[in-house]
């Protein structure tokens, strides 16, 4: 059993460039970089870096043995491997690693039949190591979530004083959960209006400050400080 140490893993196949699809290296927590070759992975690794419950993410992590619908061996190889924080969580809060499938719907929905022998045998092999197995769509990647992390990335490099952004963490500290629009009124009236939101998305980009990013980045959206020892 490999289990849920994320050091434990290692790619078991490199992906390299390609002129049929999008490919390249995403810098992921300082962690290194972890590898996508289409779109729909970089938008996936997108999520997963922006989530605080999320460690780290192994690409191509292990082979997977499966019989094809002719009796052939075949090899198949998942796209990704999450691990995720558990510490300072309850054993039933605890999420367990996630073994996933990248893949256009279109794609899936058309070669169901094809590629149910090989995501069988994943899920088996998940379940036995105490993990899940998903398929990710542009359903489960792309859409209001995706779109404001793409906003945001655009703050991310941006220099903010620090007196500043200490002020900003310790008003949340004190109120637990504040919007944007009070933090605005409270310590960027006026001329600075403009710069205070630029800092909010800052913080928020940077992981400094967390919100639900499922909601619009308007001034009504309510932001905290992640508690996240590890983070």
């Amino acid at each position: 059993m490999i289990g849920n140490r994320c050091d434990q893993i290692k790619p078991v196949r490199k992906i390299k460039p390609t002129r049929r699809s999008i490919s390249g290296v995403m810098a992921f927590k300082g962690l290194g970089g972890v590898a996508f070759e289409s779109s729909l992975e970089r938008d996936f690794l997108k999520r997963m870096r922006f989530s605080h419950q999320v460690e780290s993410v192994i690409s191509q992590p292990m082979e997977v043995p499966f019989s094809d619908s002719l009796g052939r061996p075949q090899i198949y190889t998942p796209d990704y491997l999450v691990f995720y924080h558990q510490q300072n969580l309850p054993y039933f809060g605890a999420l367990r690693p996630l073994l996933v499938e990248v893949k256009p719907r279109e794609q899936w929905v058309e070669n169901w039949r094809d590629w149910s022998g090989k995501w069988k045998e994943a899920r088996r092999l998940a379940r036995s190591q105490g993990w899940q197995f998903r398929i990710y769509d542009e359903s489960r990647i792309r859409g209001l979530p995706l779109e404001n992390i793409v906003f945001l990335e655009r703050f991310e490099r941006m220099i903010f004083e620090q007196g500043d952004i200490d002020t900003v963490l310790n008003t949340l500290r004190e109120m637990e959960v504040a919007p944007v629009h009070y933090l605005l009124a409270r310590h960027f009236n006026g001329i600075f209006r403009d710069r205070g939101v630029s800092l909010l998305w800052h913080l928020i980009a940077t992981r400094q400050v967390d919100c639900d990013i499922t909601e619009p980045l308007n001034h009504d959206l309510e932001l905290w400080v992640p508690d996240y020892e590890t983070v």
